[in-house]
This record gives C-alpha cells, structure tokens and sequence, in this order.
C-alpha cells in the first residue's frame, strides 16, 4: 500500500472523525481539561507543563524564556517556567478596571510592551488594547469594535489587527504610538491571524478568499488595490489552514490546521493539527507541511504566537472534554 494511499485515507478518517463531533449534540455547559504544552522540535516530543479542569487559551513565551502568558476566565496570567514542578498561574492585574480579555495577546518584540484583546461591559465586541508588560497603563488602541489583536512588527512600532465590519474581516495595522488605523486588505471574505516575519518584509495571515482556508502573504504595507500582492502560501487539499507563527529566526512557519471541511476555528474538536514548514524566501516554492502533532483542540490552542526565543520549542493547548 502506498504511502501517499495511506496518508489520504488518514485524512479522510480524520475530516469524518471531525465532522461526526460537530454533529453531535452536546449541552450547552460542556467543560474540557486543558494542558498548556510545550512542543520539542530537536526531540519531536510534547510535554503537558499544566493542566486545570476549565478553559486556558493562547500560550506566548516571554522574550525572556521566563514564562508563558496565557488567559483564562477574562484574565491575563504568567505561568513560569523551569521553577516547581508544579507552577502555579499568576494573575497580572491591568491598570484599566473591568476588562474581560480573549485569547489574542502577545508581548511585544522587545518584551516592554503587551497587546491584547477585550471587552467592557460598555463595549459592543472585543477591542485593542495597550499597556506596559506589568499591566500597567492600559489604553485604548481601536475604537472600532469588534477587532482583534494579532501581531506586533519587529520594531515594535505596528500592531497587526483584525476588524471586523458587516460579518467581514479584514486586515489594518495601527500605530504603536497611537493613531488612525491603515488598511492592509479589502478583498477577502474573512481575513485573520495576521503576523509579521521577523526581517519585517512579510505579513503572514490566513483566509478562505480562495473558497478554503489558506495560508497567505503580503507585503507589511498592506495587499494593494484589489489585494494584487497578496500570495497564497499553502495549498493542502487536506487540511484547512489557520494562524501561521513564524519562529523568531525566520526559518519555520507553523499553522494551526483543521480537517477538510471545518468551516471556521471556533469550535473545539479531534484531528486538529499542528504542521511546520520551512519559511518561504522571496519567491514562493511548492512547499509540503510535515505534520509534527494531532489532537483534540481548537478555539483557544494557538492564537497569537508561541515560540521560545530560542525556536527550538513551541507552546499550544489541547483539550479533554470532561464528563457531565
């Protein structure tokens, strides 16, 4: 039997196996295990470093090495690394009363800096927000509402953002300093996990304007008219793609990848994927993903990036649904 029969058959299993759980009625209070885990690209193996019986989203490493910044129950918490063996979660308390954040945050590239999303009780959706690394002067960064948070530029001058207008999400970059938000794409029908290359020259995203969920590029100005400089970067015809994260030395691009057919990220469900690939150069080559992990997960595993400073490892979470 061949290889390439083996691997179709795999992921048609896989896409049945998916959508046999959306089908499936659950209640409306499911409730899942979730383990922060960090992956090992030299040793190809996952480690569970934590684990809690109720939703932990979006791990990102400090610049430091230090710890992971992750969120859980509308709060922002450190979970510090190489201390006990069992570390325990360590809420940073934001300057700015009655913010409930989402699971779109990341530290800045020099670490002096956090972004990340929420919402208020006054607020029509999530929000951008901006504060010191402690959690201290938070501030308003997009008034538009909803909009997410999803990568910092190198110089830690930009923040790449999702809008979302009409049930359409489009791209725009904001000044760190303050401003008027700047277009990055008109043209597609949802747009999403934009992210930055470390040399700058590139923003990575995803998108289903091509009927399927892509990974895509475009210059750090933006698409152009009608989106001409956008690139599709991969094309899988068995996964749908989403979230691409760079590893901090440019050499490995990672995406978060569902079984064909999954509609969107915002479900939690088996055979999601985690696959790298070798960052593409200037020009785009026929590329295949290796697929380094399967599991249970979904909305909250991998948002916003999660590679240590060394890129050697990653952080995602997986999940367990619990019986009622």
């Amino acid at each position: 039997m061949s290889k390439s029969f083996i691997a179709a058959a795999l992921a048609l299993a896989l896409a049945a196996g998916a959508a046999a759980w959306q089908a499936k009625k659950k209640g409306p209070g499911q409730q899942y295990r979730s383990k922060i885990t960090i992956y090992d690209l030299s040793t190809r193996t996952a480690t569970v470093v934590y684990q809690a019986d109720h939703i932990i989203e979006a791990p990102n490493w400090s610049r430091d090495g230090k710890f992971l910044l992750v969120n859980t129950n509308g709060g922002l918490y450190r979970l510090p690394l190489g201390g006990p063996a069992q570390p325990q979660l360590e809420r940073i308390e934001l300057s700015m009363p009655g913010l409930r954040c989402n699971n779109d945050h990341d530290l800045s590239r020099d670490g002096k800096l956090l972004a990340f999303s929420a919402m208020t009780p006054s607020s029509h959706g999530s929000q951008v927000y901006q504060a010191n690394a402690d959690g201290s002067n938070v501030r308003l960064m997009t008034p538009t509402a909803p909009s997410y948070f999803h990568g910092w530029s190198p110089d830690s001058q930009w923040l790449a953002i999702v809008r979302v207008t009409n049930g359409k999400a489009e791209l725009f970059r904001v000044p760190q300093q303050g401003g008027d938000e700047q277009r990055l794409t008109s043209k597609g029908a949802y747009d999403d996990g934009p992210e930055y290359s470390p040399d700058g020259k590139w923003i990575y995203f995803n998108s289903d304007r091509s009927g399927v969920w892509r990974v895509w590029r475009m210059p750090p100005t933006g698409a152009g008219p009608d989106d001409a400089r956008a690139q599709m970067v991969t094309n899988d015809a068995d996964y749908e793609d989403w979230f691409p994260h760079i590893s901090p030395n440019g050499k490995w691009l990672l995406a978060f990848s569902f079984p064909k057919g999954t509609p969107n990220h915002n479900a939690k469900l088996p055979g999601v994927a985690l696959r790298l690939m070798p960052l593409p150069g200037t020009e785009l080559k026929p590329a295949k993903l290796e697929v380094l992990t399967t599991f249970f997960g979904g909305q909250g595993t991998i948002n916003v990036n999660s590679w240590s400073p060394d890129s050697t490892k990653f952080a995602y979470v997986s999940y367990e649904p619990l019986k009622k």
